[in-house]
């Protein structure tokens, strides 16, 4: 008898144990995503995005395996390409909502240009948080949006998960669109968070649109070195690659880049309701290609469905021009044409910059003469790619058109289109050192050691076709898209009166 208590009294000591070690010791996936902006499809101009079919089905797949995970996005989610512009982002939220939708995003300074009204809209209809901390109401400073959420997971883990918005956001976007609200400093709206949270939760994750630039004043790297008891910080909106990770201080901050081009991992190890470990990795397209082993169903039929939806919007007139303006792929990518002048003009009209400029290989469309149609707009800029404003350096700028014209007479894409600018190119000389006589900004003669201030897409800014002269430049406007900027300037410029003879080509037989 003596022997049989003594065996029960073992056994129940050992499923204590077990039951304990379970409970104490458990493994949390965070899935993370950033700055989709709209790229639905698993095409683009840059041939590396994976598509949201795809993505969805992997990280379905990959949260039934381990029900210990969380998905998080770090925003600028429901603006960017045509096909969800033309809904004011609504599209990207039914496809959200219909199959594996992300446990909670922030929102990044492109999901405010549809305005105030449309994100209490997605709050409302969304089937997962949107989590925003530090925007508030100037008339009574309330919270937007929920400002934070406690997750119970299986194990009884507690995560809780806040969110924050740039500052950047009252001038990366039009001014009026958040004339309503005020952007908190981010580093005191942390604290009080992570004082709300930490004695609540096992682990603390904070998924913010702040991103790494060095010249940012409230980057996720100071709210790391300022803000104890953070453990994870999903981010977003600098378009960082981080393989692994960056970690500072306690704090491990996580992006995957941009454009749906990797799957953000981090695991986390929590036992006795600490964090012991955390570590983060990329999943790249075909790898999630690979897990996910079919596009996710439901989502290609919401596609479909939206793109019978949105014929009627591509359809819409919005408004006339008195001329044709050819976008002929071998004339726009080796000379001046007047498309590329109304395009470059509508940039720096939009950006109010010293000078705009367009890549010829992101103009795929033409203007008819008379009725102009939001489907022709979206025709010439298909790629969902946004408009920016930078500082920069007159030498960059002798740089960048050197650039421009190093290709000629192949057709290219990186022969620029150009406003606020004139200049003559000589084929005849070595590749980058094409550019002869005087180049002009506004009728001055260029200064190679003033400062300007030059519109453009970010494709270009970020290096695309090859720009170095842009790798150290300041960013200092995040705007639209390029057919939402054109189109407004053809409704209040129109096209009546194209300046030409900007770009001048010294004849190759002189």
């Amino acid at each position: 008898m003596s022997a049989l208590k003594n065996l029960i009294g073992a056994v129940l000591i050992a499923s204590i144990f077990l039951f304990t070690a379970t409970v104490e010791a458990t493994e949390l996936v965070i899935w993370h995503t950033n700055d989709f902006h709209g790229r639905i499809l698993d095409t683009d101009e840059r041939g590396e995005t994976t598509g949201i079919a795809w993505m969805i089905s992997a990280i379905k797949n990959l949260k039934t395996q381990n029900p210990n995970s969380l998905w998080l996005d770090a925003g600028d989610i429901f603006h960017g390409m045509p096909v969800i512009n033309v809904s004011n982002g609504k599209n990207m939220l039914d496809i959200l909502n219909i199959s594996q939708s992300p446990d909670a995003i922030t929102l990044g300074n492109q999901d405010f240009d549809y305005g105030i009204d449309a994100i209490i809209g997605f709050s409302k209809n969304a089937k997962f948080d949107i989590l925003d901390a530090n925007v508030v109401y100037k008339k009574n400073n309330k919270p937007l949006l929920k400002p934070y959420n406690i997750y119970t997971l299986p194990n009884n883990l507690k995560v809780g998960v806040f969110g924050l918005a740039t500052p950047e956001t009252a001038y990366k976007t039009r001014p009026s669109l958040v004339a309503d609200v005020n952007f908190l400093n981010p580093v005191d709206t942390a604290k009080k968070m992570v004082k709300e949270l930490r004695s609540k939760c096992d682990v603390v994750i904070a998924v913010t649109h702040l991103g790494l630039e060095e010249d940012a004043e409230f980057p996720s790297s100071r709210i790391a070195k300022e803000v104890e008891g953070i453990d994870v910080i999903v981010d977003g909106h600098s378009h960082t690659l981080l393989q692994n990770g960056l970690t500072i201080g306690k704090t491990l901050i996580v992006q995957t880049g941009a454009y749906a081009y990797n799957l953000g991992k981090v695991t986390i190890d929590v036992e006795r309701h600490k964090v012991v470990d955390k570590r983060a990795e990329l999943i790249n397209k075909n790898s999630i290609k690979e897990i996910a082993r079919a596009e996710d169903k439901a989502v290609l039929k919401a596609i479909d469905e939206m793109n019978q939806r949105n014929k009627k919007f591509f359809d819409e007139v919005i408004g006339e021009s008195s001329k044709f303006l050819s976008g002929e792929r071998d004339l726009v990518r080796t000379q001046e044409m007047e498309l590329g002048d109304f395009i470059a003009d509508a940039f720096r009209w939009f950006g109010k910059s010293d000078i705009g400029v367009v890549n010829a290989g992101g103009i795929r469309g033409d203007i008819p003469v008379g009725k102009v149609t939001k489907g022709n707009m979206i025709a010439i800029f298909p790629f969902g790619n946004q408009l920016q404003v930078a500082e920069i350096k007159g030498s960059a700028i002798r740089e960048m058109l050197n650039h421009s014209v190093s290709a000629y007479p192949e057709t290219v894409g990186v022969f620029l289109q150009v406003s606020g600018i004139k200049f003559t190119f000589d084929p005849s000389l070595p590749a980058e050192n094409r550019v002869v006589g005087e180049i002009l900004i506004n009728g001055q003669p260029l200064d190679d050691n003033k400062i300007y201030t030059i519109a453009a897409f970010d494709f270009l800014f970020e290096g695309g076709n090859n720009y170095n002269c842009f790798k150290d430049i300041k960013i200092i406007g995040k705007y639209g898209t390029g057919e939402e900027i054109l189109e407004e300037y053809l409704k209040k410029v129109g096209t009546d009166k194209i300046e030409t003879g900007r770009i001048t080509i010294r004849s190759m037989d002189r």
